[in-house]
């Protein structure tokens, strides 16, 4: 099955035009494809090379080995695209979902150790990746909705599964982050109730997406416990940017320092899980807190002291760094020489491992 084929029959399984996939392209990566150019694909005219291989991987949801040939391309399609293309409707999936309900599905510890799986995994997989895998345990998890544990289990699959949308969309992020923290209040779990609503604040105001969302979350977080906690942690961090990104840079400095003494006492030592944040993802989170308020010493220490403690595994975490700097020169002033910086960051990182953070992030630097 020849390549444009192939990427004709994935286009119209999503209903897209030939200008919405250009445009998917576009909005991810930055390029300047037009529907024109798509149609030179699919009527094979033109092979599309190594780089754009990646980004037709990241924005179809398809394996690169399928588009690259070294799996049978026909063979992908009648077998597998219909549980890559529509986890939700895919018969396995609901055939796990009854089963759940029928069977008892996974224990409660079982669903732990899962959740703990999906917090690594998070930190370097691609959204659409979690997104699939995270759908398949909601389907299944919510049959199992008897105990005060498994709702909080769902709190934080919700949660986690918010994170695959971009907050600026206004409906699908914010939907599920208000969903997770429901489910949150029905597991009766101080922790869980105020780790939900950190997490989504965090989420949302790192993204500089719903801040009234943001805050309102993080006023809630604040609310139900004042303990120390990576939860409120989050809050705080959370409302910080949002009230930078509004222009109350007074407010969004004392929330940094006060988001700081929390960590003193709450912060933890695992290095790669979004569950947890140690010190080189608090400084992440400082770096671009700073940028925004125009503190260029603070946001470079911060990066300095990220990059010393950051994994090697976590390169993601290095692109946030580096489009922190692009911010900032954009906001000096030089905002051709701030958008080149933080484009040439965002293209050294595969597009599978790109994050709707990142692409959000890039739009922030444009902008400015």
């Amino acid at each position: 099955m020849a390549i444009g084929e192939l990427i004709k029959d994935l286009r119209k399984a999503r209903g897209w035009s030939q200008g919405r996939l250009a445009s998917a392209i576009n909005d991810a990566f930055g390029t300047n494809l037009d529907r024109e150019y798509v149609s030179r694909w699919e009527r094979s005219k033109v092979t599309p090379g190594a780089y754009y291989l990646r980004c037709l991987s990241a924005v179809l949801d398809v394996p690169l080995a399928v588009l690259e040939g070294e799996v049978k391309r026909r063979t992908f399609l009648t077998d597998a695209a219909g549980a890559a293309i529509a986890p939700l409707v895919a018969s396995d999936l609901l055939s796990a979902g009854f089963a759940a309900r029928l069977q008892g599905g996974p224990s409660a510890d079982a669903w732990e150790a899962k959740l703990a799986t999906y917090g690594t995994e998070y930190m370097s997989m691609g959204a659409a990746d979690i997104q699939r895998r995270v759908s398949g345990e909601l389907v299944t998890v919510q049959q199992q909705l008897d105990t005060p544990q498994l709702w909080s289990v769902a709190s934080r699959l919700m949660t986690l599964y918010a994170k695959t949308f971009p907050g600026s969309d206004g409906s699908k992020a914010v939907h599920w982050y208000r969903m997770a923290a429901k489910a949150a209040d029905e597991s009766g779990d101080i922790d869980a109730r105020v780790w939900v609503r950190g997490r989504a604040a965090i989420a949302l105001g790192y993204e500089g997406a719903s801040l009234g969302v943001a805050d309102a979350l993080a006023d809630q977080a604040m609310g139900i416990s004042e303990k120390p906690s990576l939860g409120l942690l989050n809050a705080v961090f959370g409302k910080a940017h949002a009230a930078a990104l509004r222009g109350d840079h007074g407010t969004a400095r004392k929330l940094m320092a006060q988001g700081r003494r929390i960590f003193d006492k709450a912060g933890s030592y695992e290095q790669t899980s979004d569950y947890a944040v140690p010190w080189w993802r608090v400084n992440v989170f400082t770096s671009l807190l700073a940028a925004r308020l125009g503190d260029e010493t603070t946001a470079v220490a911060a990066q300095d002291a990220a990059r010393a403690e950051l994994p090697p595994t976590l390169p993601r975490f290095a692109t946030h760094l580096e489009m922190h700097r692009g911010l900032m020169l954009a906001r000096s002033g030089d905002v051709a020489g701030g958008v080149a910086y933080a484009r040439s960051a965002l293209n050294e990182l595969p597009p599978e491992k790109h994050s709707l953070t990142l692409r959000l992030l890039m739009s922030e630097v444009e902008r400015s």
